[in-house]
């Protein structure tokens, strides 16, 4: 069985908000979700990327897949939602590529499980390394201007990652 991408719902969201959830399907083929991580898309309603996570799931290279057991991690229902709580588990059940979650202690807890977790910054890496985008500076911006939000250090260090750091830090 191949190893598949297992995503939280605000990767998803943002990618999808800013024409960037085509991405994960030419870079991994397909990502899977819990049941809660769909109910949090909030697919019937009007909202910003609804219409292109609807294709996403309509095409099925985004596909939901039901948890074999309930069983949470150990001390979720402390630092995570139940859709981060539901990826975790399903990544814990799957043989996966890794687990698609931005929230920071929801990062915590599924390193903490043993699990290979990327963010939405890596996958643009992974974008631009493979040449589907030229640059990761203006999806950044893009995700900035929908709500998503980056320390200044990680959006340096993802600059940096891509050769795109300013002339200011790359002038001798």
């Amino acid at each position: 069985m191949s190893k598949e991408v297992i995503a939280d719902a605000g990767p998803l969201i943002g990618l999808a908000r800013t024409g960037h959830l085509e991405l994960l399907h030419e870079l991994y083929g397909s990502v899977l979700i819990p049941p809660r991580v769909v109910s949090e898309l909030r697919l019937s309603q009007d909202r910003p990327g609804a219409r292109a996570l609807k294709a996403a799931v309509a095409e099925g290279w985004l596909r939901e897949v039901e948890l074999e057991t309930a069983e949470k991690p150990e001390g979720a229902n402390l630092v995570v939602d139940s859709g981060e709580a539901e990826a975790i588990a399903l990544a814990r059940e799957r043989p996966l590529r890794f687990l698609l979650l931005d929230e920071r202690r929801g990062r915590q807890l599924a390193r903490q499980q043993g699990l290979p977790v990327v963010g939405t910054g890596g996958v643009l890496l992974a974008a631009k390394h493979r040449e589907l985008i030229p640059r990761i500076a203006p999806a950044l911006e893009k995700l900035e201007a929908a709500g998503y939000r980056f320390s200044e250090e990680l959006r340096a260090e993802l600059l940096e990652l891509a050769g795109e750091a300013s002339d200011e830090e790359t002038t001798e």
